[in-house]
């Protein structure tokens, strides 16, 4: 968790593949905690095609049977479906925006929202942000994107710096 924070958490990330191995982690982890999903993230890597986004998108029901039978992820049928679905919606959004990353910086208009976290109690679970991003990926068919999760993704991505004033990667 310390490294994951000291490295990644809220580095801004302007590449696809990388932005769909956070959306499909964020999802994986709906009622679920972070550290259960972080120490599965080799297991996922391995499970669904080093995240590349084209073969997850072609992924058939054999697919499916095969990683319910994956221990190094959750063996959940409807999240694993979901990742199927969410990855054909992704190539979509590529096809119209050019890129993922092009599609989702727009909601924070290409730049980091900073937040000036004091207290942890501070950081907000959801914003207005989290909200629309979440209203436009479900209107385009994707699954388990609720403002909470697009929040928690926006954290981990970059594009919203919740970095309380006092770490060392709030300046960065």
């Amino acid at each position: 968790m310390i490294k994951y924070h000291d490295e990644e958490w809220g580095v801004p990330i302007h590449d696809d593949q990388k932005l769909f191995e956070f959306l499909l982690l964020e999802t994986a982890q709906a009622g679920l905690s972070w550290e259960t999903i972080l120490k599965r993230r080799e297991g996922y890597r391995k499970a669904f095609s080093f995240f590349d986004v084209v073969n997850v998108s072609k992924y058939t029901e054999k697919d499916v049977a095969r990683l319910l039978q994956d221990v190094g992820i959750i063996r959940n049928k409807l999240k694993i479906r979901t990742t199927i679905t969410n990855a054909q919606h992704f190539i979509e959004i590529q096809k119209e925006f050019g890129s993922f990353d092009k599609y989702v910086w727009s909601f924070v208009r290409g730049k980091p929202i900073v937040n000036h976290i004091k207290e942890m109690s501070e950081i907000l679970a959801n914003t207005e942000v989290s909200d629309t991003m979440s209203k436009d990926l479900k209107k385009r068919g994707f699954k388990f994107v609720g403002s909470t999760i697009c929040y928690a993704f926006m954290q981990a991505a970059g594009l919203v710096n919740d970095h309380a004033v006092d770490c060392f990667k709030f300046k960065r």
